[in-house]
């Protein structure tokens, strides 16, 4: 499988570059648009929580620490989103190709995973330039993002593949995930500190694979410090398991899903 992907590298590179030309084709913004919409998102959750209900990060008294502490969620949160929701419908867009051409079906999440990530780096340079608007020092600790962005991409991938897999056969999965996911949301702190949750359910987050890693993108961008190692060392290991499981299902059923196609 890995060394069909890697005889059609070509063909994925391409199919992201065709990917990225086609969607901005006839725009007058181009590309611009990739940032404009998320940071439009982080403009109008600032405004609301920052100005309107008075949220502040303990131990920061940047006015701007809250935006920072948002986009950084942001960050992961829709690098997350975008692999799972893609990977989800795929196939099934796909499937008039699948059906008509002999070509590793790997291609078609890498090609995904590719395009997701060439996304969310777009979006990483857009919020550096903002950060430096608002003052914010870069430091080496920033490094850990690429460690980071691979655990996500993989619990992503463990995830989106086997969601996608299975809505080939089972269309409700294709209406499920979405909601599943705007729950998922709002139960990781993101939007709002994790301070302002209660004790008593503060345990609740342990159930949550997420948050481990939202919450270090936030330690690193936000408070210019190391990840806590033990959680995102866990998550990092459950990721792994789960792509490679998915990968394992994708696999067996791929022919199967031509047929149901």
């Amino acid at each position: 499988m890995f060394h069909g992907l890697w005889v059609y590298r070509q063909f994925v590179i391409s199919s992201i570059r065709n990917e990225l030309v086609i969607r901005f084709a006839r725009s007058k913004f181009g590309g611009i648009w990739m940032i404009i919409n998320p940071l439009a998102q982080v403009a109008i959750y600032a405004l609301i929580l920052s100005n309107v209900l008075a949220a502040k990060l303990p131990g920061i008294e940047n006015k701007y620490s809250y935006a920072i502490y948002l986009m950084a969620g942001l960050l992961a949160w829709t690098l997350f989103n975008e692999i799972i929701s893609r990977c989800l419908t795929v196939f099934i867009e796909q499937g008039n190709l699948m059906k008509k051409m002999n070509f590793p079906r790997i291609t078609l999440p890498s090609i995904v995973i590719g395009s997701c990530l060439l996304n969310n780096l777009f979006v990483l340079f857009a919020m550096l330039g903002i950060f430096a608007l608002l003052g914010y020092r870069y430091s080496v600790i920033m490094l850990w993002l690429l460690p980071l962005t691979f655990i996500l991409v993989a619990l992503a991938v463990g995830i989106g593949l086997i969601m996608g897999v299975m809505n080939v056969f089972m269309r409700d999965i294709g209406q499920f995930v979405p909601i599943v996911l705007q729950m998922w949301f709002w139960f990781t702190p993101i939007v709002y500190p994790v301070h302002i949750i209660p004790e008593a359910y503060r345990y609740w987050l342990n159930l949550n694979p997420l948050y481990p890693i939202t919450n270090a993108y936030q330690d690193i961008l936000v408070y210019g410090r190391s990840p806590q190692l033990e959680g995102v060392t866990i998550i990092g290991v459950i990721a792994l398991i789960l792509m490679l499981f998915s990968l394992f299902i994708f696999r067996r059923s791929s022919e199967e899903m031509v047929d149901a196609l």
